[in-house]
């Protein structure tokens, strides 16, 4: 009992690799045994239903022959066939057996040879009718697992003739096929295990590659790629779906320091405003007034840095693609007039003209509330920067797949090295510092357009103005149609 509670804890110490490798091998393995095992059982049964109909061909021939012999000369001519044939000396001896209709046996010929069977058997069945001579018959043998088969034919309308073949000699060669299937199942075993093993860590290299490649991976580093095999099979599309994810995380990696960058250094100024309020108000404790003013500046302070971070969220959550959007059939014409509508005391009391030019009905699949954020921003920006006298132009179209929204102002335009970074989080270029603002009013366009699927570009002159154009999806539309 102590011996098998030993052996079971050390069963239970063997882990074998469960690697991909190892199961692979197995599987290939138990597939290659499985087949061979089928094929061995087919080819048995093959061969043993060979030699069943050659031992009962010859015994056909045998008995038809037999049949003959006794028609011409009797049972005496029997006896001299077999003496002269030497049928007693085959390898394979027949059993000949004569009975009368009665069952009742006349003449059994060598019955020395077949004392494993009892024989006495045969004349307790029922031989003699007219389907006897299309069966076979089986004894049994006493002192092995083989047979002896009978087949039983008419000789005469008082006599009958049996004629049969041990099974004994077809057994010994399936006894030793079938161990000669045994010896070979060791070595196809191995062959199988090892050849999976092989196969299974040849196919696997570009995957152990690929897992060591990941393991020494750092992306606060320079970019790390996978090698691609450049052969299409899923090996190499997925390393190059890994890249192209290395790629992204490298990407918003480099776009959370930046942001983390900037975060800081325009958190700076009014964290340090709000610190100087309070010091001041700490300094005057009886001044109830600029108490007051002290805890409005703060709280003017506290709304920036709320609006700040509450904007870099939404820019966050656009362009990684977790905005949550309620995507609604709506016409774009009515959020632009809205939009106009809204900044027209604003343009009116800066002294600048809007001019609108929108059809009226322009159906896109879009966040309503969303759309409108991203024009108000634009339209804004637009009056912002455009002097007294000059003039602002919002107007739409539509091309097969897309409603185009055109802003264009006639202010002093985006230098050429500003307009590739207006899109970036917290970016000022030098005519917009003297403007209140946060720098995150353009990132947040853009990231709402993306999430729109659509997209957005500016054309601008230095002096001569700037153009905004939104492209979205009309209802309906999708991105394979072109356009």
């Amino acid at each position: 009992m102590m011996n098998l509670k030993i052996r079971s804890n050390v069963l239970r110490k063997i882990r074998f690799p469960q690697t991909i490798g190892v199961k692979v091998a197995f599987w290939y393995a138990g597939f290659f045994i499985l087949s061979s095992s089928l094929l061995f059982l087919f080819a048995y049964y093959y061969f043993s239903s060979i030699l069943v109909n050659q031992d009962r061909g010859e015994v056909m021939m045998e008995l038809t022959e037999i049949s003959s012999i006794y028609k011409i000369g009797g049972i005496q001519a029997i006896e001299t066939f077999l003496q002269d044939n030497a049928t007693t000396r085959r390898a394979n001896p027949l059993f000949l057996r004569i009975a009368t209709a009665q069952n009742k046996t006349i003449h059994l010929f060598s019955p020395e040879q077949w004392e494993d069977f009892d024989l006495s058997l045969l004349e307790k069945k029922n031989f003699c009718n007219t389907e006897c001579s299309h069966t076979w018959v089986q004894l049994s043998s006493n002192k092995g697992n083989y047979v002896l088969d009978i087949k039983s034919t008419p000789l005469t309308k008082e006599h009958w003739v049996q004629l049969g073949m041990s099974s004994q000699s077809r057994e010994k060669v399936l006894r030793q096929f079938h161990r000669i299937f045994m010896v070979v199942m060791v070595p196809l075993f191995i062959l199988g295990l090892g050849g999976g093993l092989f196969l299974s860590r040849r196919t696997l290299k570009p995957l152990r590659h690929m897992i060591n490649t990941v393991r020494s991976i750092d992306i606060t580093k320079e970019r790390t790629t996978l090698p691609r095999t450049m052969t299409g099979d899923e090996l190499d599309e997925l390393a190059g779906l890994f890249n192209a994810m290395l790629d992204n995380i490298h990407r918003l990696v480099g776009g959370m320091k930046n942001a983390l960058d900037n975060v800081a250094h325009d958190l700076r100024t009014p964290m340090t405003r709000l610190r100087n309020f309070a010091e001041m108000a700490l300094r005057e404790k009886e001044d109830a007034d600029l108490l007051r003013s002290a805890l409005a500046k703060g709280v003017e302070e506290s709304d920036n840095i709320l609006r700040m971070l509450n904007t870099l969220m939404d820019i966050s959550e656009a362009e990684t693609g977790f905005m949550n959007l309620n995507i609604k059939r709506t016409n774009i014409s009515n959020i632009i007039t809205n939009i106009v509508d809204m900044y027209q005391f604003v343009a009116e009391e800066k002294g600048v003209d809007v001019q609108l030019v929108v059809e009226d009905e322009l159906w896109v699949d879009v966040d309503a509330s969303r759309i409108g954020q991203v024009l108000a921003n634009i339209v804004d920006n637009a009056i912002k920067f455009t002097p007294a006298g000059g003039r602002m132009t919002l107007e739409s179209l539509e091309s097969h797949t897309h409603v185009i929204i055109k802003v264009r102002d006639t202010g002093s335009g985006i230098p050429p090295e500003d307009a590739s970074q207006i899109w970036h989080r917290l970016y000022r270029g030098d005519a917009s510092r003297s403007q209140k603002g946060l720098g995150l009013g353009l990132s947040l366009v853009k990231g709402i357009i993306n999430a729109h699927r659509g997209r957005i570009k500016v054309e601008s002159n230095p002096g001569g103005g700037s153009v905004f154009v939104i492209y979205l999806l009309k209802h309906g539309a999708s991105l394979t149609q072109g356009g």
